[in-house]
């Protein structure tokens, strides 16, 4: 007769249940999905304060990131305010936040306008601006009526970085806010966690984010 196999008992295969979970979860969190909230204003109207996202690395294993894309990314360095940075605060929220599950602070979210080897320039005379000598139509700003920037700029942007900018012109700290400093506003695509694809939240706006079509002109890599 063969010896019949020796069960664990409950407690120890509940506990080996969670671990595979939790271990599962994190590397989901690493390669596949991760969630995570507006914190501010500088993406609207396309997201609003506090909606909740997923964001997908999938697209970024074998390729790099392309205009027009959502990309959250982590902090180059000062980027961040007071009210982008908050994190977990109590130890349930901290648990989640490890295995990607509770929306995280600590990143910033932005359109990417220019890629490597690109050239952004603003504005034209009608207060468009151009890539690569193409005039962007950029239905997705908050301001329809004004300049796309009030900032004034002419930008190559280097090998593996990326130029980005929020859809609220107005009110977004973003790659022109820090043309002075030592990175000259360019994000290093390393920096990139993810893709925004999913607004999970709030129920009445939940969906896929697409990619506008102004872009698709341009001429580039």
């Amino acid at each position: 007769m063969t010896e019949k196999r020796r069960q664990l008992p409950v407690w120890q295969e509940s506990i080996l249940l969670v671990i595979t979970a939790m271990v599962m979860a994190v590397i989901v969190k690493t390669f596949f999905l991760q969630a995570f909230y507006i914190p501010s204003e500088s993406m609207e109207p396309t997201m609003l304060v506090d909606d909740k996202l997923l964001v997908q690395k999938v697209s970024y294993w074998a390729g790099e990131a392309k205009r027009g894309d959502i990309v959250v990314f982590d902090d180059p360095g000062g980027w961040l305010g007071e009210d982008e940075s908050r994190h977990a605060s109590n130890p349930l929220q901290r648990a989640l936040e490890t295995v990607g599950l509770f929306p995280t602070g600590g990143h910033l979210i932005k359109r990417v306008i220019g890629v490597g080897g690109d050239e952004v320039v603003c504005c034209t005379a009608a207060g468009k601006l151009t890539v690569n000598g193409t005039t962007l139509n950029e239905p997705y700003l908050l301001d329809q009526s004004g300049p796309a920037s009030t900032e004034k700029f002419d930008v190559k942007v280097p090998q593996g970085h990326l130029w980005v900018m929020g859809d609220n012109r107005g009110n977004s700290a973003d790659s022109r806010s820090h043309l002075g400093d030592p990175g000259g506003g360019f994000i290093a695509e390393k920096a990139v966690v993810g893709k925004a694809w999913l607004r999970v939240w709030p129920w009445k706006r939940a969906g896929i984010i697409h990619k506008p079509s102004s872009f698709e002109a341009v001429n580039g890599k």
